[in-house]
């Protein structure tokens, strides 16, 4: 197998040999990308820091091929073991700069350097979230009680009594979705007035949406419910869901001279490659669907086409 062997943290400076490509992130696009390049006997270095927010899913039951469903960690446990199953090797560790030189790039985690022929940043996005103890975050997300991706789970709150945290239009919209699988929806401001125009809120009351203003506070799971102090009184709701938008984790490669759009999100053309030449990116990092399945197919093209790229400057074989 092309098993690698990750560069000991003892190890300062720049590792002399080169990688055919390192994925920055190992969620769904960068497990998925290290089983193709594994599979195209491609030298490959998996970097992570180990925050993937699908393993924020308490269950995910969009993916195909599991019938009763998968917890996002599971999922992403599984993907990884059969990435390591072809050989590609995962080291938790933070990358700080990307660094293109000439056909090459040089990764940087810390003072460490490594050298690489290609890039794939599929770091993701985080989630803006409610303060709250970490724990208590933890174990309302596995309880799904807290969850950040209608798109994802909508389906189970079904007739169920949900609340959404946000203003503005970005808040209105996820509860107007939302308004898809339960009547029983109440947006909440997270820290006062919800910024409604008039055209949102008469969206939100011809779908009797309830608004609430905040600030939200005093977070606890009570009984089989999420509840929170408002500027109205406590509330307690089956399901809550944060809608307090995302940060997109592109700096790496906007350092790096790649184009992104003003939210941050990185561009990328139809093969997934970023506008500085052997840097790419899949997942959402770049603009589109925040799903698992896009950012699959997405790194299925980036490995595809970093192969090609490869052979074109020199002819793999064995």
């Amino acid at each position: 197998m092309n098993v690698i062997t990750p560069l000991s943290a003892e190890q300062p400076g720049t590792q002399a040999e080169l990688d055919d490509c390192v994925i920055v992130g190992a969620g769904p696009a960068g497990l998925t990308a290290a089983i193709y390049l594994a599979r195209y006997w491609l030298k490959i270095r998996l970097f992570d820091s180990g925050d993937s927010r699908a393993g924020w899913i308490p269950r995910t039951n969009n993916h195909a091929g599991f019938p009763d469903g998968i917890p996002g960690r599971e999922l992403l446990a599984r993907m990884q073991e059969q990435a390591e199953r072809f050989g590609a090797v995962r080291e938790e560790a933070t990358v700080t700069a990307i660094e293109p030189q000439g056909d090459e790039f040089t990764v940087w985690i810390a003072d460490r350097g490594v050298r690489t022929r290609s890039v794939l940043l599929a770091t993701g996005v985080v989630n803006n979230r409610p303060a709250m103890d970490p724990d208590l975050h933890t174990r309302a997300l596995h309880l799904g009680a807290l969850r950040y991706c209608p798109i994802c789970d909508g389906y189970e709150v079904t007739d169920k009594r949900v609340g959404v945290i946000g203003k503005g239009s970005h808040g209105m919209k996820e509860a107007l979705f939302l308004r898809g699988y339960t009547r029983d929806v109440t947006l909440v401001s997270p820290d006062g007035g919800l910024d409604l125009d008039e055209a949102c809120e008469a969206a939100l009351e011809e779908a009797g949406v309830q608004r609430v203003t905040g600030p939200c506070g005093g977070f606890a799971i009570e009984g089989e419910r999420f509840a929170f102090d408002t500027a109205e009184g406590r509330m307690a709701f089956d399901s809550v869901y944060p809608a307090m938008g995302s940060v997109i984790r592109s700096e790496l490669a906007v350092a790096a001279g790649a184009r992104a759009s003003e939210e941050g999100c990185l561009e990328v053309d139809d093969h997934q490659r970023t506008s500085v030449p052997g840097l790419f990116a899949a997942g959402d990092v770049v603009k589109g669907l925040d799903q698992i399945s896009h950012a699959m197919g997405e790194a299925g093209v980036a490995a595809t086409t970093i192969r090609n790229m490869l052979g074109d400057r020199r002819p793999i074989r064995r």
